[in-house]
């Protein structure tokens, strides 16, 4: 037998067994790599950890704590716990439509999780079928929508119960006031409204006009104020509720126009830089302080164990939907040093600038 034939036939099959060895430990290892994925939120391109993506879709850029606040801290969060996940952020400037259209472009570009805070509650419900549609998880951020995975927030009729109680305290319980709510399509604006009912409708004071503010908008604001001054006598008033600092700004910003030398007490919400310095100041009363750094990184956590295929735990159920509820604080004058200062949320220097200088000693924040 020539020996060298029999070599050659066995180098041959050698190659041939190897490269179907191969061939079958490829297949194995993409189906071990499949299978590490079941169970895994979203069906885009970024469905595991590594590269996945997270869209974040904020609804509006007039209040200031979404761009400075909501945006750059659930950035910073999804980074340290996933380095490599890519967020997709998105704002629709107060538009529902486009707010569709940014949902529809986040899913077609591969999104594994929607982090929703939607204009319009009601209209985002469409989203979340889309989105559940394409096997992507929606959480709703901030502000609740029917049939969404998940919700976080904080308790909003109890953010309108300690604008009203304040408000109760601050004007001795009688006299007459006026009540600036949030937008109608916004679904925390009517929990903050509850709340405040709740707490205004069983007190002293009489609610002589009452405004539902279609973008929550400052100017808005502004100009329903002074167009109450064309009836009443704006000294009459003892109060009034504004359902957010934005709000509260414009409300001032139309006192401020009639030449008043002093304000009544005005409520207020989301602890804006703005609204800080007012209350320092003596030109608003009180701010509810919604600590946005657990809210933003609670909702950065979450969506990362959705898109790693970990276990979320902890959540309540909140009108059908599993949630976490978090924990509003009142912030007046007082307060100010303990709260939004001690949790690093401002420094002292930028809420005293040379023009609260003075009110900022006065408080003991100087």
């Amino acid at each position: 037998m020539d020996l060298n034939i029999f070599s050659e036939v066995n180098v041959n099959t050698f190659k041939r067994v190897a490269a179907v060895t191969a061939t079958m430990i490829l297949a194995l290892g993409s189906l071990a790599a499949c299978g590490s994925n079941s169970g895994d939120a979203g069906s885009g391109s970024g469905d595991t950890a590594d590269g996945a993506t997270i869209a974040l879709l904020l609804p509006e850029t007039k209040t200031t704590r979404y761009e400075s606040f909501d945006k750059p801290l659930f950035e910073a969060k999804v980074k340290e716990l996933c380095p490599k996940c890519k967020v997709n952020y998105l704002n629709a400037d107060q538009d529902a439509s486009k707010q569709q259209q940014q949902a529809e472009s986040a899913l077609t570009d591969g999104a594994s999780v929607l982090v929703l805070d939607p204009v319009d509650g009601k209209a985002a419900t469409s989203i979340v079928k889309s989105a559940q549609s394409s096997n992507v998880p929606v959480v709703a951020y901030d502000r609740f929508i029917e049939g969404a995975d998940y919700y976080i927030s904080f308790n909003n009729e109890r953010v309108g119960e300690m604008q009203g109680e304040a408000l109760v305290e601050a004007t001795g319980n009688k006299g007459d006031i006026l009540m600036l709510n949030g937008s109608p399509t916004d679904p925390n604006a009517a929990q903050f409204k509850k709340g405040a009912h709740s707490v205004l409708d069983k007190s002293g004071l009489n609610i002589i006009a009452e405004y539902d503010n279609p973008d929550w908008s400052p100017d808005n604001a502004q100009k329903f104020t002074s167009s109450q001054f064309n009836k009443i006598d704006p000294s009459s008033l003892v109060g009034v509720y504004a359902a957010n600092d934005g709000q509260a700004g414009g409300v001032f910003a139309a006192f401020r126009a009639e030449g008043l030398d002093s304000v009544p007490p005005i409520t207020g919400q989301d602890a804006e830089l703005a609204g800080i310095q007012r209350i320092v100041a003596g030109q608003q009363y009180m701010t509810v302080y919604k600590p946005i750094k657990i809210e933003a990184e609670k909702a950065a956590e979450l969506a990362v164990n959705i898109v790693t295929g970990k276990d979320v735990s902890g959540t309540t159920d909140y009108e059908g939907v599993a949630s976490y509820i978090l924990d509003p604080i009142a912030v007046t004058k007082d307060k100010v040093k303990d709260t939004v200062v001690a949790d690093g949320f401002y420094e002292v220097a930028d809420i005293c600038t040379a023009e609260y200088a003075d009110a900022c000693k006065a408080a003991g924040l100087s």
